[in-house]
């Protein structure tokens, strides 16, 4: 899965770079984990943004704070951290995953969408399958545009949908890949 800090959209719909948030990284990277995904890109072009999350993931996976906290550790493990989609997907295909189908997430629905009981058949296919989520307010409409995928979005008891995005991580991959689907 790749959390997506660019491009992503403001809140008028232009695109825009987000800041990485350390609850973000520490919630989603512990999902991942859960749920068994091989990787957690974090894409951001911004290089003080990646050198913080290269900062926070090193304090955790290093030192007296990998020695006290394990768990957190191999969670951390799993991120990964590119300046672009294209060069997720490179690395993806570097490890010999086969093609990489690109699943978008938000929360406005699509005529497009899929659900997710006809996303979790289609995880049986070849290749590999990221799951882009968005920050700020979402994916920009040109990564949406130029997904293989689109899941439906998440729907509760009310008309309010402005879930965080590692609430949103955490209740997908419940939904896809956990024990009682």
């Amino acid at each position: 899965m790749a959390l997506i800090h660019y491009p992503v959209a403001d809140k008028y719909g232009g695109t825009i770079a987000s800041a990485v948030t350390n609850l973000d990284l520490h919630d989603i990277a512990r999902a991942a984990k859960t749920y068994g995904l091989d990787a957690f890109y974090v894409v951001t072009p911004l290089t003080d943004q990646q050198a913080l999350v290269k900062q926070i993931v090193s304090h955790w996976c290093g030192g007296v704070a990998a020695q006290k906290n394990p768990d957190r550790k191999r969670a951390l493990e799993l991120i990964r951290i590119f300046d672009s989609l294209a060069a997720v997907k490179a690395d993806i295909l570097r490890h010999g995953s086969g093609p990489v189908h690109t699943v978008v997430t938000s929360a406005r629905p699509s005529p497009a969408g899929i659900s997710y009981e006809k996303m979790r058949a289609r995880l049986t296919e070849s290749g590999a399958f990221l799951f882009l989520f968005g920050t700020a307010w979402g994916l920009s409409q040109e990564l949406m545009d130029r997904a293989d995928i689109i899941l439906d979005p998440i729907k509760g008891r009310t008309d309010y949908n402005h879930l965080s995005v590692r609430s949103a991580v955490s209740i997908i991959f419940d939904r896809l890949l956990g024990d009682d689907r």
